[in-house]
This record gives C-alpha cells, structure tokens and sequence, in this order.
C-alpha cells in the first residue's frame, strides 16, 4: 500500500503559508509518507498581495501577520528564485525541502524578505549547509528543476480538475482525494484524522 501527500503552493501565497503547518502535521504523523511538495512559481513579479487576502487569512486563521510584511504589500511579489532554491533541493537533499518551505516562509511573512536577489538568500543558504549552483539565483528566470516541477504541476491539474492554490491532497493506492484544507486551520492536528479516514479505504 502507497499514501503520497501532494501539496501545491507558492512560498508568497499567504494561504499557502498557513497550509503549510497542515503538511507538517501529517509529515510528522505519518513518517513513511510520500511528499510532492510542488512550488507553483504563482507569483512572477507582476502580482501584489491584496490587503484584503491579509485579512481574510488573519480572520479565518487567527492569527496576524507582521508589520514588517505588511508594509511590502505595495511591492509586485516574485516568487521565482524561491521555486528555483526549492526545485534544486528537491532534487539533491529532498529530505530537506519541507524544513526548507518553512525556512523561507517564515523570513517572508515575519520579516518581509523579498527573495528576489541572491542575497536574500544568505542566511538560509548558510544554516542549511547548501551550495546551490549560480543558476537557481539567476534573477526572473526558472531554472530547469523547477520547470519539471511546473510541468508536473500542470498534468496534474489537468487530472484534478482545479488550479487552486493551495491545493492539498491525499492519494492511498488508486485513490486520491482533495483535502479542503480551510477545514483545518485553525486546528492542524484535525487533518491527521481526514488523513486516516482516507488510508482506511481499503
């Protein structure tokens, strides 16, 4: 028997953001699970972050985003060298790419980090050890891994039939289920139990 976890976000997204801990959980109560943890490159530099958006997550979620953040929402976000870091990981050290997510994420939403320049990156780069090559920071270009990501992303919308974003879902042997991630954010550890109602389809 097989269980795979797909997780389609955007490390700029700030839904994606608090889906993440919704990962997290089921990583951490199923160890053996499969994570595709697919960066969808969303934001390219043309696209801000509404206030609105802002406020629905910190209604819904409970909780508030820092001010350093909110004074970036009048800037276009551009998630591509995020993608390209993650893609690269992905492919080298997997083992990595969840810590990973958090890692950028958290400096996005608590500090306002950008990551559009390869500096951005230095103090991430620095605590997980890594040496990626100068390719991942060429600035508003997808580097090849991440390409590969973005394609499997597409066929797999074609699949599900929806390009929302996040999209969180589960697939033990031939099923596959979308989890309605809004369910569970407010309490994390509740989607452990979607998670087995949908192991125990046998």
């Amino acid at each position: 028997m097989s269980t795979e976890l797909f997780f389609i976000y955007d490390t700029h997204c700030p839904w994606s953001f608090v889906t993440t801990s919704l990962v997290k959980e089921i990583a951490n109560a199923y160890p053996n699970i499969t994570l595709n943890l697919w960066h969808c490159a969303h934001y390219e530099g043309d696209e801000k972050v509404s206030k609105k958006t802002i406020d629905d997550v910190e209604d819904h979620v409970g909780i508030e985003f820092s001010h350093e953040y909110v004074k970036t929402l009048n800037i276009e976000k551009d998630s591509t060298l995020s993608a390209n870091l993650i893609g690269w990981v992905g492919q080298k050290v997997p083992h990595l790419t969840l810590e990973l997510i958090e890692a950028i994420q958290k400096q996005h939403f608590q500090q306002g980090t950008p990551f559009t320049h390869e500096s951005d990156f230095n103090q991430i780069v620095e605590e997980f050890k890594l040496s990626p090559p100068a390719k991942v920071f060429k600035e508003g270009k997808i580097a090849k891994e991440a390409e590969f990501t973005l394609q499997e992303i597409y066929d797999f919308q074609e699949l599900i039939g929806t390009k929302a974003l996040p999209a969180l879902l589960i697939a033990h042997n031939e099923n596959l289920t979308l989890l309605n991630h809004n369910l569970y954010l407010q309490n994390p550890s509740a989607i452990i139990e979607a998670v087995e109602l949908e192991i125990a389809k046998d």
